[in-house]
């Protein structure tokens, strides 16, 4: 009769693991659009509150941003360094460390593209290419230092990192005003770089805007598609398992310092060479930390980071338009900002709640990647649990 009663007994629905993964990749989608969205409401309730139209206000911000050719380029220029920022974040928490010495990386990549050029005299294509090159090599040493502080002392890398934010400000206010200083320019800076070695440009747009979206599809690629990338995201998830498996976790921890570095550095030469063109009081300031809201409300994946920095950039480029536009400070948009991190951040931590996970479970699915029935029991009493296909 049992073996009647097992036989008769209604077959457990699979579940799709595709489908599931679908599910949770749509997810991270949706949360940074609707924080972006509630960002928005809230900040045309302020808007409101100061007796203005916000829609008016939109109108300015979004006209002032992508109004025009010209407008477009700046967008773009504008999220050109937070792009290289966010990716260098990205890329060490992909390997469970959080650096957060982006913006000092990024001063001293742009400080040894300026030193190496000024002295060395090297002009065109070559001045270029070294000095990319020489920015980069900065930004990864600059990074190698947290790394190996983290891997030998055990020293927490938030720390460490940000205390070299200020010491490579530092060092670049002492080559502004010291070793580099231009005594003509009545200011506390260098003087500009070789006409020959500004990069080219594409109508308005100089092309390190190319590279730098480049940069987020390779970053993409090396992290997700190469057994590189695999062993990177293997320590990130679970170093214990990773040593286990055979992993050099050590290494790869200090390799995802040194190229999340390089990745920040490259962005410093970038910014340089393509639109500041000297080093002066506030270069480079709050790129870091823009960078790592970037890549949170991205979720920490590339192409993500790649798009929420242009969008970051029209911001900043619509801002001036919206403040003259409709009589309101341009700190509404630092707010817009700030609530979009912090909508971004909350729908992340609410997706990784078990009741969160639970309703979203409580849905029947089919076999197309839909979850099961939460009933896990047949009339009988047999188990119903489902079957996970491959």
């Amino acid at each position: 009769m049992a073996t009647e009663a097992t036989a008769q007994a209604p077959k457990a629905p699979k579940v799709n693991k595709f489908g599931v993964f679908q599910r949770d990749k749509i997810i991270s989608i949706i949360v940074p659009i609707v924080s972006i969205f509630l960002a928005f409401v809230v900040g045309g309730i302020v808007v409101l509150c100061l007796g203005k139209n916000p829609i008016e206000g939109y109108g300015y911000l979004f006209s002032g941003a992508l109004g025009n050719a010209g407008r477009v380029a700046q967008s773009l220029q504008s999220a050109c360094p937070l792009i290289f920022t966010a990716l260098a974040v990205s890329f060490a928490y992909k390997c469970g460390v959080f650096n957060l010495g982006g913006e000092g990386q990024f001063i001293l990549g742009a400080c040894a593209t300026m030193f190496v050029l000024e002295t060395t005299g090297v002009e065109g294509v070559p001045g270029i290419l070294l000095g990319i090159l020489v920015g980069i090599i900065a930004g990864g040493l600059w990074g190698l230092l947290p790394g190996v502080m983290k891997i030998t002392r055990g020293l927490n890398e938030l720390i460490t990192t940000i205390m070299l934010n200020y010491v490579a400000t530092l060092l670049m206010n002492f080559m502004y005003s010291k070793v580099l200083h231009d005594p003509d320019s009545g200011n506390l800076q260098t003087m500009a770089v070789a006409d020959s070695v500004v990069l080219p440009k594409i109508d308005r747009l100089h092309i390190g805007v190319i590279i730098a979206i480049l940069m987020a599809v390779a970053v993409w690629y090396v992290i997700y598609k190469t057994s590189f990338g695999f062993k990177i995201r293997a320590v990130g998830i679970n170093p214990t398992a990773a040593k286990v498996a055979g992993f050099p976790v050590k290494r790869l921890v200090l390799l995802s310092f040194v190229i999340s570095g390089a990745i920040a550095g490259f962005g410093g030469s970038v910014d340089l060479l393509g639109r500041q063109y000297r080093l002066m009081t506030g270069f480079g300031s709050g790129f870091g930390f823009s960078g790592v809201a970037i890549a949170l409300i991205a979720q920490l994946n590339p192409i993500g980071s790649m798009a929420v920095a242009l969008f970051f950039g029209m911001l900043t480029t619509g801002a001036s338009s919206m403040q003259v536009g409709i009589g309101v400070p341009s700190a509404i948009l630092d707010i817009i900002r700030a609530l979009i991190i912090i909508f971004a951040v909350a729908g992340m931590a609410m997706m990784k709640l078990p009741t969160f996970k639970n309703l979203l479970n409580r849905r029947p699915m089919d076999q197309e990647g839909l979850m099961p029935p939460t009933d896990t029991k047949g009339d009988d009493g047999s188990s119903l649990k489902p079957e996970v296909s491959e």
